[in-house]
Order: C-alpha cells, then sequence, then structure tokens
C-alpha cells in the first residue's frame, strides 16, 4: 500500500522525448499490439541496441490493451516494482524466517529513490520487469533448497543437501524458466548465478566452513548446479554484445590502460554505494 500510495502520482505523468518514442510512441510494432509479425519482430531484432523480447512484448501488450494512454503505461511499471518489493519479502522471509527485518529490507527497497527512474519511466519497462522475474528466481530457487533439504530452510543443519526428487527438479527447472524470461527482458541479471551462490552461502547454509564440512566438495557440487544458469548469461552476454556492436555501441579499450580500467570500476562501485546512502543529482534532465 505505501508503494502505490507513494508512486502513484506516476500515473498522472505523460511520456517522454528520451527513449520513450523508440519504445511505445513511435514504434509501430509495438503500436500494433500482440500479432505475428510484432512477435516475430521482438525476438529478431536489436532495435535501441537490445534484445529483450519480452520487454518489447510487454509494452506491445500495453498497446494493445490501453493504446497510448501513459497513465496505464505508468501503471503497469508501478504494479511490477510493488510486485517486486513484494515479492522480496516473500523470498527474504521463506530464507531467513526474519519477519520483520525482511519487511524493513523490503520497505527500503520499494521506497529508495533509485527506483524512482524505473517506475517513472515508461522506457524503463525493461528494469522493473527483469527485476520481477529475477525476484520469481530467486523464489523458485528457495523452493527448490526447501525441498532438496527435506524441511524449511531454517533451524536446520548447514551443508544438508541430499535429498531431491522430482518435485525438486520441477522448481529447478521453474527457476531457470524465469532466469531466462528475466534475462530476455533486461540482461541485467547476468550476476544472478552468483547470487544464487553467495546464498547458498547465507542464508541458505547448503555450503559452510564449520568443523567436519567438505567446503571444497560442497562448493564444485553447488557450482555445477549453477552452470545451466551460467550457460544462459552466455548466451545472453554473447548476443547482447552482438547487438551492441551491429548498432556502434561497443568502443574499444586498447587506449585506455588496465589500471585506468581498474580505477574506473572501482570509483563507479563507491558513486553506487554512496547514491544507496545519500541519492542526490540523480535527475536525467
Amino acid at each position: 500500500g505505501i508503494t502505490l500510495a507513494t508512486f502513484w502520482p506516476v500515473t498522472r505523468h505523460d511520456f517522454i522525448y528520451y527513449d520513450d518514442p523508440d519504445y511505445v510512441t513511435e514504434n509501430p510494432y509495438v503500436q500494433a499490439g500482440l500479432n505475428w509479425e510484432s512477435v516475430a519482430w521482438a525476438f529478431s531484432t536489436g532495435h535501441s541496441g537490445n534484445w529483450h523480447p519480452v520487454t518489447w512484448l510487454s509494452h506491445m501488450l500495453d498497446c494493445q490493451l490501453f493504446g497510448l494512454k501513459p497513465g496505464y503505461h505508468h501503471l503497469m511499471n508501478l504494479f511490477f516494482h510493488t510486485a517486486n518489493a513484494l515479492l522480496l519479502f516473500l523470498v527474504l522471509e521463506r530464507m531467513t524466517a526474519a519477519f520483520w527485518r525482511s519487511a524493513f529490507v523490503a520497505t527500503l527497497f520499494a521506497l529508495h529513490p533509485l527506483h524512482v527512474e524505473s517506475v517513472a519511466w515508461v522506457a524503463e519497462r525493461k528494469d522493473v520487469l527483469s527485476a520481477f522475474f529475477g525476484m520469481l528466481t530467486l523464489w523458485a530457487y528457495a523452493r527448490y533448497c526447501e525441498i532438496r533439504v527435506g524441511a524449511t530452510l531454517c533451524g536446520r543443519p548447514p551443508g544438508t543437501n541430499s535429498v531431491g526428487g522430482p518435485k525438486a527438479r520441477v522448481f529447478y527447472t521453474f527457476a531457470l524458466l524465469l532466469f531466462a524470461l528475466g534475462l530476455m527482458s533486461k540482461p541485467m541479471l547476468v550476476t544472478w548465478p552468483f547470487v544464487l551462490l553467495l546464498l547458498d552461502f547465507w542464508p541458505l547454509r547448503r555450503l559452510c566452513y564449520e568443523p567436519g564440512a567438505q567446503f571444497g566438495r560442497d562448493f564444485l557440487t553447488l557450482a555445477r548446479e549453477k552452470v545451466p544458469f551460467f550457460c544462459l548469461v552466455t548466451i545472453s552476454s554473447i548476443v547482447t554484445f552482438l547487438v551492441q556492436d551491429r548498432r556502434g555501441y561497443v568502443m574499444t579499450v586498447g587506449g585506455v590502460s588496465l589500471a585506468l580500467r581498474l580505477v574506473n570500476a572501482l570509483v563507479s562501485y563507491v558513486k553506487y554505494l554512496g547514491e544507496m546512502v545519500c541519492p542526490a543529482g540523480l535527475a536525467i534532465f
């Protein structure tokens, strides 16, 4: 409720002239709605320098349902952001059983100013949509792990991974499918397999340093478990590189020293962390 109340004014906003024409207002395929020609275009185009067919399908459905009424397009962004905050709470609470701490983190995620751009900008549908499938991937993965140990995720001995079965494979496949949909919404989920490995360490406790635990063997087992996810990441990365290269967005860094690139990466991380604490100067205009 608080998320809807905070962001509800975006439903009175118009389209803007930055990327919205490419994605909606001047895109004939999107405005045509869902039909065979538009769907084929969505899966074959590198328009706007991205291959994200699920995002295109989402915009097409909006146009089919609402036409070019901007308020409804913004409302769908708000719907996905609200769903993402709720899913984050459900995932954290399921993994940790810490209700209030999970609620606090989810609320911070929902209301943080860094997410305003994704909600208030129609062309950023790809961001909230990719996050939606990313959160669902975490939920399905948590269910998979829960079934593997044959118990709830909390209060069990660490390193328990032995129980499986058809139901576990169903949720694993479901997580993989959701992850693929997330990558086809926006390839920002390429780090998700590493996130899953971190979750295996905490809070899922499938990997531990406790005495008697065989950390190396368990790590290799869990890393092999993520191979299909890494395969999807590889495919998504190659497709993204090829699409952006054809658009002229890929630039050589031959003239930039390795030291400068490392410093730039460090400065970028510090900048983003700083914006989490003090989110100022975020407007693009």
